[in-house]
Parts: C-alpha cells; sequence; structure tokens
C-alpha cells in the first residue's frame, strides 16, 4: 500500500522535531526527580502488601464490566465509603484515571445555559472537558479571582441566567503554586457558583492528613472535588467527591463512567490502603515538607531560584532547546529531570520540572544542585 495516507501525519512529526517538540518514550533511569511518587508510596512494602493479600483472597485483577452491570466490585464501594469519610464528603464515585474524571465532570455537570470558567493553566483534562462539554466556557487569568468574577459579571450582562462553574487545580502541576481558595469560595458564594477543584497534586501531600489544600470546604453543597490515586497515593484512578445527588447525576448521566469498564478492584483495594496510609503514617509528609524545604534553601542559594513552597519546583529557562539540552545533560549526569515544552506550558516559558518524593533523600538533592550548577554554566 502506498505511503501517501501517512503523509501529513509524518509532516507534523517532522514539523515538531524541528522545533524540538518531538516526544518519545524513554525508560526510567536514574535518580527520581521527575515522578509524582511524592511519598513514595507506589514500591512501598505496605500497599504491595495489601494487593498481594487481596489476590491472594480471590480478589480479581479485571473488573470485566462497566460499574453498571457486573463491574461494580466490592473493593470500589469499599474505597468509596471510605473515601467519602476521609474526604469530608457525601459520596466518592471512582473512576479509572484523573484525567477521565477531570473530563467526565466537565461534560456531564455543566449544563447547556451555564457559565465555565476556567483557570488558563489548569490540567489539559479540564479543558478537553471545557469544549467538549454543553456549557459556554471562558478562560481566566492564572491565580486571578478577578478575573474570573469579571468573566462572570460580563456573561451576567450579556444575558446569560445559567449556573456558573469554576474549575481549578488547588496546587498546579508545572507552576507549584496554590489557588486562593478561600478567596474562589467567597466569590463562587457571591455567584451561587459551583467549584470543581482538582487536588491531584496536593492529595496525600497538602491538608490535614494530607486530604488536600480544598479540605476545609469539603463536603459543601457546591463543591466537587478530585482527587488522583496515581500520584502521591502511589496506585491509579481516581476519586471524585461530591454532593450525593451530584454524584447519583453522574451514574445516570455520565457516560465516560456509564460505558467504561470499571477500574481494576486491586487498584481500589491499593488506594484504599493507601488512604489509611496518610492517617498512620504522618511522618512521610513530614519528611516530604523537610526535603521541599531543603531543596527550596539549595535551589535559591546556588541557582537564584524562587522556591515554589510545594513538591513541583519549576526552574523555568524560556529557550525550548536550550532546555531540553539541560535535561538531556542531568540525565547524563544520573538525575531524571525531565523538560517541559509549549504546548503542555506557555510559549517562551520552557522549563526543568523538579519534582520532589520520598525516592530521594538530602544528599540526592545537594548532587543534584550541583549537577544543575555545572549544567547551568556549560549550557
Amino acid at each position: 500500500m502506498s505511503g501517501v495516507p501517512l503523509a501529513r501525519y509524518d509532516a507534523t512529526l517532522q514539523g515538531l522535531a524541528r522545533k524540538d517538540r518531538l516526544r518519545t518514550l524513554s525508560p526510567r533511569a536514574g535518580l527520581d526527580f521527575s515522578s509524582n511518587d511524592y511519598l513514595g508510596l507506589a514500591a512501598s512494602r505496605r500497599l504491595g502488601d495489601a494487593v498481594a493479600a487481596a489476590i491472594a483472597q480471590g480478589t480479581p485483577v479485571g473488573a470485566t464490566g462497566s460499574r453498571l452491570l457486573r463491574g461494580n466490585a466490592p473493593e470500589h464501594e469499599a474505597l468509596e465509603a471510605d473515601a467519602a469519610a476521609f474526604f469530608g464528603a457525601e459520596r466518592a464515585l471512582f473512576f479509572g484515571s484523573g484525567y477521565i474524571a477531570n473530563f467526565a465532570l466537565l461534560t456531564a455537570l455543566p449544563q447547556k445555559g451555564d457559565l465555565l470558567v476556567l483557570d488558563g493553566l489548569a490540567h489539559a483534562s479540564m479543558h478537553e472537558g471545557a469544549r467538549a462539554g454543553r456549557a459556554e466556557f471562558k478562560l481566566a487569568a492564572h491565580n486571578d479571582v478577578d478575573s474570573i468574577e469579571d468573566a462572570i459579571t460580563r456573561w451576567r450582562a450579556e444575558g446569560g441566567t445559567g449556573r456558573v462553574w469554576i474549575a481549578v487545580e488547588s496546587l498546579y502541576s508545572m507552576d507549584g503554586d496554590r489557588a486562593p481558595m478561600e478567596s474562589l469560595v467567597a466569590l463562587a458564594d457571591r455567584h451561587e457558583a459551583f467549584i470543581v477543584v482538582d487536588e491531584a497534586h496536593a492529595t496525600g501531600v497538602w491538608g490535614p492528613e494530607g486530604r488536600g489544600l480544598a479540605a476545609g470546604f469539603e463536603g459543601r453543597d457546591n463543591i466537587i472535588a478530585l482527587h488522583t490515586c496515581g500520584k502521591a497515593l502511589g496506585a491509579s484512578g481516581a476519586l471524585v467527591t461530591a454532593p450525593r445527588t451530584l454524584c447519583d447525576y453522574l451514574v445516570n448521566r455520565c457516560r465516560p463512567f456509564i460505558y467504561a469498564t470499571a477500574p481494576s478492584p486491586l487498584m481500589a483495594v491499593a488506594a484504599r490502603e493507601a488512604l489509611a496510609m496518610l492517617s498512620d503514617e504522618p511522618m512521610r509528609r513530614l519528611q516530604l515538607q523537610e526535603r521541599v524545604a531543603f531543596a527550596g534553601g539549595q535551589l535559591a542559594g546556588r541557582c537564584g531560584v524562587i522556591p515554589s513552597g510545594s513538591q513541583i519546583q519549576p526552574f523555568v529557562i524560556g529557550d525550548v532547546r536550550r532546555t531540553m539540552a539541560m535535561a538531556t545533560a542531568l540525565q547524563a549526569r544520573g538525575f531524571d529531570i525531565r523538560g517541559i515544552r509549549p504546548p503542555t506550558v506557555p510559549e517562551g516559558t520552557s522549563r526543568l520540572r523538579i519534582s520532589l518524593t520520598l525516592n530521594v533523600d538530602e544528599a540526592d538533592i545537594s548532587a543534584m544542585v550541583e549537577a544543575l550548577v555545572e549544567v547551568l554554566a556549560s549550557a
């Protein structure tokens, strides 16, 4: 068969390569400064033992169907019950991934005639859900409550009469900064709006017992939270917590929930055990916070970086080629640090994303900073 049908795809790939934006898969190598395994749970003995015990007791690997068919396992329901209690919500639903959960929420809950205002730097899954959903949507300047309110005010002035939805991350994945949750909730209350808050990078790490940065507001009628299980919890999937009415609505009207094969019951076991570990092993969060503070001091003193105050530390370089060359040089020295380019981040803000986890210690961090200093000098 002629290669003509593939020509346009090949041309796109060649164009990406010319701009240093061609992505390829590479194996894990070097010290972990790139994963989201913040608390080191993914390879923990306790999590592994919980899954092994479940297998020994007959828990199946696959769900074998959607939750509304035969895929609804007792492990799913046990996780959801524990998650609702842990996060202080009326109900929780378990999805196969954070991406699917965000997409599901924003395509199912905001209705035609509603307005969805989305932080400009929110996860790609939120942007995809906004574009595919039925509500009109607007982008707001990052972490700018006035920008969100201006969008709402203009929409009302132009005749908008539906419900307002606000979608944000509580801790942003590429900048490591926090959303102004108190101000956002106050804004939502003024406009009788809902807030969808993605706690992906805060769950397990921040808030009381690792319940996230929106912990003080969960359980309210206008708060829907997403807690990813594949980052600090060390498993996979995602938990949506919300008022019971909204969860019941998702079970009945959310196509990604209704028609998808349910997540593995073993992942429900792992996520449930991870929630228990957050309560039982608070020292993990304290150790991570110590590493965050240590790395922040090292990077500020040696490289002039302003610490983000979280486990996600961006090192903004700007130029794509220089960013990727520096990432490659650091990887060659044994430090798994990845370069992040547009469209994942805005044009002109290509960066190294330094992720801090319990998979490294202070000596590793010092060695990484030393390597970064050397690479900067030669870049």
